[in-house]
């Protein structure tokens, strides 16, 4: 089995074996089967990046199977200097959750850990596709343990935020299909990516199947105005989900522009290219404005993730090097910092249960060193420089003042709206004198909240000082990216 497979099955493996084990009364085994899952799993992705070939834009790591040979449907692998960090990125995600829910869930305590191993298998698996097909099944499939992640131990009103996140992602993937079908017939029975990029097409059809696409990918992002679903699946779900669907399932649209809408459709990506840039810096201004006036911190946080990725799509749609290599880096940095954001926001739930800012006040009294954590990761948000939130927004701002300058001073300004609401947010949450009794009682982070938080914010530091290794295996990748999508596919 190929290490591709390995990253990709053995979460899944591990999860299914925890599911098998019977309810609570195995807790303690459930938990160590699943910090070990998840451990093993992030381990096996380690030689991906070790052993990855820097300079080609080749798919390296490729595994071939055929798995449904009448519609010539093949288990196809690889990855790229694209694709490459978000299967390390979702295995190292998986790690920290397993390790924040440790105390917290005490119910269906194998079904949780089981359900977020698997949905680590599948996400991995939508990133290391190279048949539309396979990439669909995963796409879709990761929908399952997310549904029952947010349904079963969501908050109050989860069974309303479960279905409006299922129905909002099927409807915009239901169009997505009809793309594919049109595709593999029009390639005379092919469902292989690469075959698909270089398919001529007309202009109407590459318009056509550009919006097939943007219906399931925007959702997913979510850019504006389709990103309503996201702030209410925030608040509902439990702290691993919010962290989950933050760092890694929101990349799953970002990533499928790069594999499918840009390079299938270049010409109408370049058409429509004013129209996903407006949407962007609507999305990194307006709904940073939005962010400003929340009160609830999990709401907060999730319009600054639709804020944060507004740059990622900005990056992608202005054509350049420093555009799209930054709109990549970003995405990476968002996985840390958004994690890490909504899992500190879980450590106060945890012991106050409440959401609101003005439940609290003046923390760093009673917990110091967590305070210390919230504020870097805060200022990671921010985008201060020497933290990750800094490089990938430095690198589409200089990419989108190289391509057009009021494009770049509007994207520059969402750095003034993200510092307003989150420090804001921080000031009111941490300083000052203790607010009331419920601060007053609470206690500081213990050696496993240190430990997880303690690696989140090493990852943040190290991309933030040192994002040379994170450039260096996308630089190929990205070039032959922007040399495919300038030229016209108009036969």
């Amino acid at each position: 089995m190929g290490l591709l497979s390995l990253s990709i099955w053995t979460p899944i493996v591990f999860g299914a074996v925890l599911l098998a084990l019977g309810r609570d009364e195995h807790a303690r085994a459930v938990r160590w089967i699943a910090l070990v899952g998840a451990i093993v799993s992030f381990l096996v992705t380690i030689p991906l990046y070790s052993r990855f070939e820097l300079g080609t834009a080749a798919m390296q790591f490729t595994e071939k199977a055929p798995w449904i040979e009448r519609f010539n449907v093949s288990y196809h692998l690889g990855v790229d200097g694209i694709s490459l960090w978000f299967i390390v990125l979702t295995a190292f995600i998986t790690v920290i959750v397993v390790i924040s829910a440790w105390e917290v869930i005490t119910e269906r305590v194998n079904q949780y850990m089981g359900a977020f191993l698997i949905l680590s298998g599948l996400m991995i698996g939508v990133f290391a596709a190279l048949d539309a097909m396979l990439f669909y099944v995963f796409f879709e499939a990761t929908l399952i343990p997310m549904y029952l992640i947010i349904g079963i131990w969501g908050g109050p009103r989860k069974i309303y935020a479960a279905f409006k996140f299922f129905l909002y992602t099927l409807l915009g993937s239901l169009l997505m299909l009809i793309a594919l079908v049109y595709l593999y017939n029009k390639s005379g029975g092919s469902f292989d990516i690469a075959t698909w990029h270089q398919l001529p097409l007309a202009g109407t059809v590459q318009t056509l199947l550009f919006f097939g696409f943007f219906a399931a990918f925007a959702v997913k992002v979510p850019m504006w105005p389709v990103h309503t679903w996201l702030p209410d699946v925030h608040v509902e779900a439990p702290t691993g989900g919010s962290a989950v669907l933050a760092a890694i399932m929101l990349k799953l649209g970002a990533y499928g522009f790069l594999r499918f809408s840009m390079p299938i459709a270049p010409d109408a990506a370049h058409e429509w290219a004013w129209l996903m840039i407006g949407l962007s810096i609507i999305a990194v201004i307006y709904v940073g404005l939005v962010a400003m006036v929340q009160q609830d911190m999990k709401k907060l946080v999730a319009y600054s993730s639709v804020a944060h990725m507004g740059f990622v799509t900005l990056g992608f749609f202005i054509f350049n090097p420093l555009g799209v290599a930054g709109g990549l880096v970003q995405m990476i940095a968002h996985g840390f910092v958004s994690g890490a954001m909504f899992l500190c926001i879980g450590v106060l739930y945890d012991r106050v249960h409440s959401r609101e800012i003005s439940s609290y006040g003046g923390v760093v009294n009673t917990m110091p060193n967590f305070a210390a954590f919230a504020l870097l990761f805060a200022m990671a948000n921010c985008g201060l420089p020497a933290t990750a939130g800094f490089v990938g927004e430095w690198m589409v701002i200089l990419g989108a003042v190289k391509a057009n300058f009021w494009i770049g001073l509007l994207a520059a300004t969402a750095l003034v709206w993200g510092a307003a609401y989150t420090l804001w947010m921080y000031k009111r949450v941490y300083l000052g004198p203790v607010a009331n009794d419920d601060v007053k009682q609470l206690t500081d982070i213990n050696s496993r909240e240190f430990l997880m938080l303690g690696l989140l914010a090493i990852a943040v530091l190290y991309m933030g000082v040192h994002p040379k290794p994170f450039t260096d295996v996308m630089n190929a990748s990205v070039d032959n990216f922007l040399q495919h999508v300038s030229a016209s596919k108009i036969k």
